[in-house]
């Protein structure tokens, strides 16, 4: 029995986009984080022909050092611009607003455990702690 020629091709872009569907529908992202980090608040510059600015503050119910620097890289960053994610816990106090001028106001900035900046360049800094004297930074 030949098999003909369009039916292989058939098969093989059926196969293809079944394939194509399941990478595009799987991949990571914040709901797959241990901690269960929830965005509490938001801001962006209007600056849509230059660098962006987005500063985030989010809950976690626990210091997963590690799983709050993945919610910072699974931020959206644009080229040029400035992503800054601080986390507080959320058994404790935090913001209700977040700022470009002064991203967390001095009354909530003791209990941010962590905060993740990616500068324009791309480079990622996770910091514990970051509004104690001597925070400790980890670069990636």
């Amino acid at each position: 029995m030949k098999i003909k020629l369009p039916y292989i091709i058939a098969l093989l872009v059926l196969g293809l986009t079944v394939w194509f569907t399941l990478e595009g529908t799987t991949q990571p992202g914040v709901d797959d984080l241990d901690g269960e980090p929830r965005e509490i608040a938001f801001v962006r510059n209007e600056n849509n022909t230059g660098p962006v600015q987005r500063v985030y503050a989010v809950q976690i119910k626990d210091t997963l050092w590690q799983e709050m620097r993945k919610y910072g890289s699974l931020m959206p960053h644009t080229k040029y611009g400035v992503t800054q994610v601080y986390f507080f816990l959320e058994s404790g106090e935090k913001p209700d607003k977040v700022s470009l001028e002064v991203p967390v106001e001095p009354a909530y900035q003791p209990y941010c455990i962590a905060k993740y900046h990616k500068d324009a360049m791309g480079v990622e800094t996770f910091s514990k702690y970051p509004f104690e004297s001597k925070p400790m930074r980890i670069k990636r």
